[in-house]
């Protein structure tokens, strides 16, 4: 039989238990926010749509309640890694601030390992995205000598069509105009 440990605090890191946990935790994060709150993971995004003010103070007023949140439950944000991605032509780009803090504004942003800039341009994503295909392909042609179909397909497949087709839904965004994503 076990003997019984004396268990510090949290859950030990890696544990399928540990993001569940975690979820279950920020479960509440996102009561009484009035813009749009994704939470994925460890990140968690705040979007909103500033065409009038209302919509500024809107995004400034849940980046309060997102402090005084953390603050109760006794966490916080990263604010180094908080950034500011302002989506539209006409957007009047306003500065926020997470506590007493100002968050930086960025023209582009990787999100879970896609490349958005403010244009929603995806050039730069698809060119490195090809970059990677490209070099993915240079490896089965220098290591694989065989050049049947049987061989070369599975190849294919496995190793290089998961960089061409990651995040391929992303390319059609629904983004409303004039709109600021918060990270």
């Amino acid at each position: 039989m076990s003997k019984w440990r004396t268990v510090m605090s949290g859950v030990p890191q890696g544990l399928v238990l540990e993001l569940a946990l975690f979820n279950i935790f920020v479960g509440d994060m996102d009561s009484g926010i009035e813009c749009t709150l994704s939470k994925f993971a460890y990140d968690t995004k705040l979007c909103g749509v500033v065409g009038t003010l209302e919509g500024r103070d809107a995004i400034q007023r849940d980046l309060d309640r997102l402090e005084r949140w953390a603050r109760v439950n006794r966490m916080k944000f990263n604010k180094a890694k908080c950034k500011v991605l302002h989506v539209g032509r006409r957007n009047p780009k306003h500065n926020y601030r997470l506590g007493k803090e100002w968050i930086e504004g960025k023209p582009e942003e990787k999100d879970l390992g896609v490349l958005i800039d403010e244009k929603l341009n995806m050039s730069w994503q698809c060119a490195l995205t090809a970059q990677k295909a490209n070099r993915v392909l240079g490896c089965i042609k220098r290591g694989v000598t065989s050049r049947l179909r049987e061989v070369i397909l599975p190849l294919y497949s496995a190793l290089m069509r998961p960089h061409r087709e990651y995040c391929v839904q992303l390319w059609g965004p629904q983004y409303k105009k004039d709109t600021e994503l918060l990270e």
